[in-house]
């Protein structure tokens, strides 16, 4: 089989192309077919040695695909050949075929596309986790997304609205905040994309409580970090929930009076650990994102497509960080 495969820590460019054996499954182990892979913000980091996990070299990256069980090891009993799944794979996706323990793997509706699926799993897993489990959002609360036209940014205004929260976008040019408007988003705000600090910060908080109830902002979904997390802390209402996602923008230096003097709660959402640790409840989700998609109250935003030799393009191209909605790498020609 094709993989792309990390030999040394750098930008996407290093991956090569490579013949490699098809692997076999083993235990509870499903092969899949993959025909569909998922670009996501860490498989850039994996591929420079950036992220907090770090898998040993030579690795294949790719977090999260969609494709056909081929084969089953003798141990796994829920799934069968012929199956179309989702699934997340932490690295590994970026080939024709990947093995995983079939409890990371879920089936999908028959009419879901499969580039579509390949979009859904991790954002709008991540999206509900945080929002449903973690921020505990409620229907007539006010939820701020930064970076609102990302990949889990669009997923969580998806499923803010779908919770029945007011969605106020927050993003760095009108284009992307008129995309996250699209997805169900209320209202928007443009941020700077070199917020200053200082005055630019306070500005930005003035902005956001502008646009939101004079309590202030119920939930905030933060997978951007950097100078914007702090004016969006000082947004909350008391008992109001910040999610820390993400760090696009850097890791944030935040004054922790801000909580203590708004009663409010910084949580930090880690829907990796989330699935390992707490795989039934992860499953019930799935359920309620399906079902969510089958009503047409969410709706996969796949707006790069990439076919497989131009893999490192499509990594490359998301980290460049003005990206809407999700990218995807197919391997259905």
């Amino acid at each position: 089989m094709k993989a792309w495969v990390s030999h040394e820590a750098g930008d996407p460019s290093t991956l090569v192309l490579e013949e490699t054996r098809i692997p076999e499954p083993r235990g509870d182990e499903v092969l899949v077919r993959v025909q569909a892979v998922g670009v996501n913000f860490p498989d850039g980091l994996f591929i420079r040695d950036l992220y907090q996990i770090k898998p040993p070299r030579p690795f294949v990256p790719g977090s999260e695909f969609c494709g056909v069980v081929e084969k089953t090891g003798a141990n796994a009993t829920h799934l069968k050949r012929g199956d179309v799944v989702v699934g997340a794979s932490g690295w590994g996706a970026m080939s024709e075929y990947v093995a995983l323990p079939e409890d990371r793997l879920f089936r999908i509706p028959d009419d879901l596309p499969r580039e579509e699926a390949a979009a859904f799993l991790f954002t709008y897993a991540t999206a509900y986790h945080a929002l449903h489990d973690s921020g505990r959002l409620s229907a007539g609360e006010t939820l701020v997304v930064l970076g609102a036209a990302g990949g889990v940014g669009s997923a969580a205004v998806g499923v803010g609205k779908a919770l029945g929260a007011t969605v106020i976008a927050s993003a760095s040019t009108q284009a992307k905040i008129d995309f996250a408007v699209g997805c169900g988003a209320t209202d928007g705000l443009v941020y700077d994309v070199d917020l200053p600090t200082g005055d630019g910060q306070r500005e930005l908080t003035r902005q956001l409580k502008a646009l939101a109830p004079a309590a202030g902002v119920d939930v905030v979904l933060d997978p951007v970090g950097g100078p914007y997390t702090e004016p969006a802390l000082r947004s909350l209402a008391r008992g109001g929930r910040h999610l820390v996602v993400g760090f696009a923008a850097g890791i944030p230096r935040v004054p922790l009076n801000i909580a203590l003097l708004r009663s409010c709660h910084i949580i930090g959402v880690d829907w990796r650990t989330f699935i390992q640790e707490e795989r039934a409840a992860n499953e019930k989700n799935m359920e309620v994102l399906f079902a969510l998609w089958r009503s047409r109250q969410i709706q996969p935003q796949v707006t790069e497509l990439f076919p497989f030799e131009a893999a490192p393009t499509a990594i490359a191209r998301l980290d460049e960080r003005q990206a809407m909605g999700k990218i995807v790498v197919s391997l259905l020609a």
